[in-house]
C-alpha cells in the first residue's frame, strides 16, 4: 500500500456464498444471540435531558435540543442509520466472498436489531419489543435471500425476496398501527417502500461491482432519518407527557442531522480503513469518495448556519483530520511504529485546533470541552483500525462503538449552535 496512493484515493479532494444458513448462524437464535455493544448504553445516557457532559446547557437548548420528542428522534436516527451501514456492510462481504467478515458483520447487524427492539420495549413493554424483534430480524431473512438470488443468478430467488419483503412492509405497518393509532398501517408500509428499493440498488450495485455501490448506499442510509422522524413523531403524539418537545422543530431537525451526518462519517470511515487494510482498492477507492462527499454535506451544514468562508474552513480542517487516519491506517499496514504514533500525536494536536476553530465561531461551545468531546472519536476509531489490522471479528462491534459516540458529539454540537441562535433553532 503506497501512502501517497491511500491519501489521494482517501481525501478525494473534491461466485456462490451459502449466504442464508451462514446468517441465521451469525444472526438467528436466542443462543447465539450476542450481547449488545456499549451503543444504545451511551446513546441513552447522552439524550438525557440536561446532560452534565455537554457545554451547552442553557433552557432554549434544552428544550429544543434535548427534550424528549428530540431524544427519541435522535436515538432512532441513530439506531436505523447504522442497520442500513451495517447491513450494507455485511452483504457487501457476502457478494465479496469474504465468509469471516460477513459473519462477523451480521452478529453487529443482530446487535443492533436488539438494540432498536429495546428501544421499542421502553415505550410498549417486553411483548411488544419481541414482537418488533421477531419480525425485524424476518426483513434481514429477506435480504439475504435478494443477496443469495444475486450471488447465485437465481432469478427466481430474487423475485420472490421482492415479494416477501412486500408482504413485510404491509406486516410491520400493521404491528406499528397496533400499536399505535397516530402511524396508519398504510403509511408505514408507504414509508418503507423506500428502504427496500433503495437497499436493493445498493445490493445490485455490490453484485456488479459497480463503484457507485456506496452512494447508493449512502441513498439508502439517507431514508433512515425521515423514518426516525416520522415514528418518533408517531409516539411522541401518543404519549405528550413522555416525549415533550417538537420531534420536527428547527432544533431536533439539526440535532437529527448532525447525528446522521457525523455517524456516517464514521461507518464511511471505518469501511474505507477496512478496505485498505484488505487490499481491496477498488471498494477503497470508491468508499472514500463517499468519505469525502459526506465531508463536503457536513460542511455545507456548517456553512447554513456560519456562512461559506466558516463552511471551507471546516472543510479544510475536517479533511486535514482524515488525512491523520489516513497516516495511521498506512501506519498499521506498514508496520511503521513512528508512522503510527506520529498520526496520533497530528490528532492530538488536530482536536486542539478543531476545538479552536468551533469556539471561534461559538462562545458556547468551548476550545477544551470541543477538543475533550474529540476525544472518545479519535480513540475509538482507533481501537476499530487496530482491530481491522489484526483481523480481529470484534472490529464491527469496535465500530459500532466509535459510531455510537456521534449522537453524543451531535448533540453537544446542536446544544451550543441552539443556544447561540434561539430565534432559529429554539423550537
Amino acid at each position: 500500500m503506497k501512502d501517497t496512493r491511500i491519501r489521494k484515493l482517501m481525501l478525494g479532494a473534491t461466485g456462490s456464498l451459502a449466504l442464508t444458513g451462514m446468517f441465521i448462524g451469525a444472526c438467528g437464535g436466542d443462543d447465539d444471540t450476542p450481547k449488545s455493544t456499549p451503543a444504545v448504553q451511551t446513546q441513552a445516557a447522552t439524550t438525557a435531558p440536561g446532560g452534565a457532559a455537554s457545554p451547552t446547557g442553557g433552557a432554549a437548548a434544552t428544550l429544543a435540543t434535548d427534550s424528549g420528542a428530540a431524544n427519541l428522534r435522535a436515538l432512532l436516527t441513530a439506531q436505523l442509520q447504522e442497520h442500513v451501514y451495517l447491513a450494507g456492510t455485511a452483504t457487501g462481504a457476502a457478494l465479496g466472498g469474504r465468509a469471516e467478515e460477513f459473519a462477523a458483520a451480521g452478529k453487529s447487524l443482530d446487535a443492533n436489531s436488539v438494540d432498536l427492539s429495546k428501544s421499542i420495549e421502553s415505550v410498549y413493554g417486553a411483548d411488544a419489543g419481541k414482537a418488533f424483534l421477531d419480525l425485524w430480524r424476518k426483513h434481514i431473512g429477506f435480504f439475504v435471500d435478494y443477496t443469495t438470488g444475486k450471488a447465485t443468478n437465481d432469478t427466481a430467488k430474487v423475485e420472490k425476496a421482492r415479494t416477501d419483503l412486500d408482504g413485510y412492509r404491509a406486516d410491520f405497518g400493521a404491528f406499528i398501527a397496533s400499536a399505535n393509532p397516530n402511524l396508519p398501517k398504510q403509511a408505514v408500509a408507504d414509508e418503507l417502500k423506500p428502504h427496500v428499493e433503495t437497499l436493493f440498488a445498493a445490493i445490485d450495485a455490490q453484485a456488479a461491482k459497480d463503484p457507485a455501490a456506496f452512494d447508493k448506499l449512502r441513498a439508502a442510509a439517507a431514508h433512515m432519518p425521515h423514518t426516525a422522524e416520522t415514528l418518533a413523531g408517531g409516539i411522541a403524539k401518543q404519549f405528550p407527557d413522555k416525549f415533550k418537545g417538537n420531534v420536527s422543530g428547527p432544533g431536533s431537525a439539526l440535532r437529527s442531522g448532525l447525528t446522521a451526518q457525523l455517524q456516517e462519517h464514521v461507518f464511511l470511515a471505518g469501511t474505507a480503513t477496512g478496505a485498505a487494510l484488505g487490499g481491496r482498492n477498488d471498494e477503497f477507492m470508491a468508499a472514500a469518495k463517499a468519505l469525502d462527499a459526506n465531508s463536503v454535506d457536513l460542511s455545507k451544514s456548517i456553512e447554513s448556519v456560519y456562512g461559506a468562508d466558516a463552511g471551507k474552513a471546516f472543510l479544510d480542517l475536517w479533511r486535514k483530520h482524515i488525512g491523520f487516519f489516513v497516516d495511521y491506517t498506512t501506519g498499521k499496514a506498514t508496520k511503521d511504529d513512528a508512522k503510527v504514533e506520529k498520526a496520533r500525536k497530528d490528532l492530538d494536536g488536530y482536536r486542539a485546533d478543531f476545538g479552536a476553530f468551533i469556539a471561534s465561531a461559538n462562545p458556547n461551545l468551548p476550545k477544551q470541552a470541543v477538543a475533550d468531546e474529540l476525544t472518545p472519536h479519535v480513540a475509538t476509531l482507533f481501537a476499530a483500525i487496530d482491530a481491522q489490522a489484526a483481523k480481529d471479528p470484534t472490529a464491527f462491534d469496535k465500530l459500532r462503538l466509535a459510531a455510537s459516540h456521534m449522537p453524543h458529539t451531535a448533540n453537544t454540537l446542536a446544544g451550543g449552535i441552539t443556544k447561540q441562535f434561539p430565534q432559529k433553532f429554539g423550537s
